[in-house]
Formats: structure tokens, sequence, C-alpha cells
């Protein structure tokens, strides 16, 4: 299946350079993976992964190992961001 993985802010610079410029990347995943499955081959600091919306839905930490996505799924994710 193919879900849409959008990075942001600083995790931007984890999109495979081959796909820069640009925060977003079409990436396939097997049938009943997971958020977390689906980040796990960026290496991205999940200390650091804050906010994660599939399809503009706001999934909480603790949801995030059991959430299956889907195909056609938009995949989000956010570091903390400090301003005003």
């Amino acid at each position: 299946m193919q879900v849409t993985l959008k990075l942001y802010a600083s995790f931007a610079q984890y999109v495979p350079i081959e796909r820069r410029p640009g925060n977003s990347i079409a990436i396939q995943l097997p049938t009943g993976a997971t958020i977390l499955q689906a980040i796990e081959p960026f290496a991205l600091p999940m200390k650091l992964v804050h906010l994660v919306l599939v399809n503009g839905v706001f999934i909480p930490p603790e949801r995030r190992a059991a959430h299956v996505l889907l195909d056609g799924d938009a995949l989000a994710i956010w570091p903390p961001i400090a301003g005003g």
C-alpha cells in the first residue's frame, strides 16, 4: 500500500536527499503497517516526535504503535516547535 509521509520543520532533513527539496514522500508499506513501522526506516528521534496526524486527525502517543495505516493515508509528523 502507499502512504504519503510529510515531515515538517527540522524533520524535513530526514526526507531522502534524492527526494528533496520538499517535505513529502510517497512510501510503500505492507498491509497492516502501523505509524511506528512507517517512520522506523527514517530514524526519526522518537523522543522528538511530537505531533502526529493521519489524514488531519491527531493520533496520541499511546496509540501510535497500534494505529494501522490504510492505503492512501497521509501521515504528517512535527517535532516540538517553539514560537509565539
